[in-house]
C-alpha cells in the first residue's frame, strides 16, 4: 500500500503539492493502515470473507476521507456547470441544484461526516465510560446522582433535543459534536454502569480492594480491561447511529451547513431529482449504507477475535 501511495505521489505531484496537509495525513494513515496490516497478517489471512470485504470498505473510507482534497477533480463548493447536469466525461457524476460536481461533493462529504461522526463518538465515549466507570465503583450517592441525571436526559428524544440546542446555539461544527457526544453519552454510560457492575462483583475485584487498591487503579486495571468487548461492539453501533444522526439533523438543515458537503445535505439539495428518475440523490444514501455495513462487519470480526472464540 505504501509502495502504491508512493506511485500516485510521483504520478500527480501538483495535486499533492497543492494540499500538503492532506497528503502528509494521507501518507500517515497508509502507514498505519499497513503497519496493522503487516502485525496483523496472521489474523487477516483466516478472516472470513464478510470480515475482509469490511475491512477493505473501511480502509477505503479511511482514505477516502483524508485524501478527499486530493482525489476531488473540484474545490466544495465551486460551480462548474450548469444545474442538474447530467454525467460525463468533465461531471462524472453530474451536477448538482447549483452546478458543483457531485463527484466532489461526495468525496468532501465523506470527509465531512466521517470526521465529525468519529469525534463525537469518541467524545460520547470518553464521557459516557469515565461516568459509567465512576458510577459502578464508587456506588452511593454517586451512582444514583449519575443515574437520574441519565434517566433526564434520555427521557428527552434525541432528535428533539438535538433540535432545540442546535437552534439556540446555532448550527456550527462544535455545537453539533457536543450535542451528539452529550447524547451519546447517555446510551454508553447504562452499558458501562451495566457491565463494569458484573465484573465488580468478582473475587479479583475484591481481592483488590483488600490490598488496598484505589478506586482508579480499579476501574483502570480491573474492571475496563474486563469490559472491552461490549464496548468495542457498542463503538460499532454507536458510530453507526452517529453518522445516521448527522445525515439527519443535515437533511433537516441544522447539520453541517453549506457551501461544506455531508451525505445528509446532498440527498437534501437534490432530492427532487428523484421524481426525474435520477440516482443522484441515492448516491450518498448509498454511502451512509455501506459505510454502515463496513463498520458492523469489521467490528464483528475484532469482536469475535477479542472474544476468545475460535470455530
Amino acid at each position: 500500500m505504501s509502495l502504491v501511495y508512493a506511485v500516485a505521489l510521483a504520478s500527480a505531484q501538483d495535486r499533492f503539492l497543492a494540499h500538503p496537509g492532506s497528503a502528509l495525513a494521507g501518507l500517515f494513515a497508509v502507514q498505519a493502515i499497513t503497519f496493522l496490516a503487516v502485525r496483523q497478517a496472521h489474523r487477516v489471512k483466516v478472516a472470513p470473507v464478510p470480515a475482509l470485504i469490511g475491512i477493505t470498505l473501511l480502509g477505503g473510507y479511511i482514505l477516502v476521507a483524508v485524501l478527499a482534497p486530493i482525489l476531488a477533480p473540484f474545490p466544495e463548493s465551486q460551480i462548474v456547470g450548469a444545474k442538474y447536469a447530467p454525467w460525463g466525461a468533465e461531471s462524472l457524476l453530474g451536477t448538482d441544484n447549483l452546478g458543483r460536481d457531485m463527484l466532489s461533493r461526495l468525496l468532501y462529504a465523506t470527509r465531512n461526516t466521517i470526521t465529525i461522526a468519529l469525534l463525537a463518538t469518541i467524545l460520547g465515549f470518553v464521557v459516557g465510560t469515565s461516568a459509567g466507570l465512576l458510577a459502578a465503583t464508587i456506588g452511593g450517592w454517586v451512582d444514583s446522582a449519575l443515574g437520574r441525571l441519565v434517566d433526564i436526559a434520555m427521557a428527552i428524544p434525541q432528535l428533539i433535543f438535538a433540535l432545540l440546542v442546535l437552534t439556540l446555539t446555532g448550527p456550527s461544527i462544535t455545537a453539533l459534536i457536543l450535542v451528539i457526544g452529550f447524547v451519546d453519552s447517555t446510551r454508553v454510560f447504562r452499558l458501562v454502569r451495566a457491565v463494569s457492575a458484573n465484573v465488580l462483583a468478582l473475587d479479583f475485584v475484591e481481592a483488590a480492594r483488600l490490598r488496598g487498591e484505589g478506586y482508579h487503579w480499579i476501574m483502570r486495571r480491573e474492571v475496563l480491561p474486563n469490559v472491552t468487548a461490549p464496548l468495542l461492539a457498542e463503538f460499532g453501533m454507536r458510530f453507526c447511529f452517529v453518522v445516521l444522526f448527522i445525515s439527519s439533523l443535515s437533511f433537516l438543515g441544522l447539520g453541517i451547513q453549506p457551501p461544506d458537503a455531508d451525505w445528509g445535505s446532498m440527498v437534501r439539495e437534490n432530492a427532487a431529482l428523484i421524481t426525474y428518475g435520477e440516482v443522484a440523490p441515492l448516491l450518498p444514501a448509498a454511502a451512509i449504507a455501506v459505510c454502515a455495513i463496513a463498520v458492523n462487519l469489521t467490528v464483528d470480526w475484532f469482536l469475535y477475535q477479542a472474544s476468545g472464540l475460535r470455530s
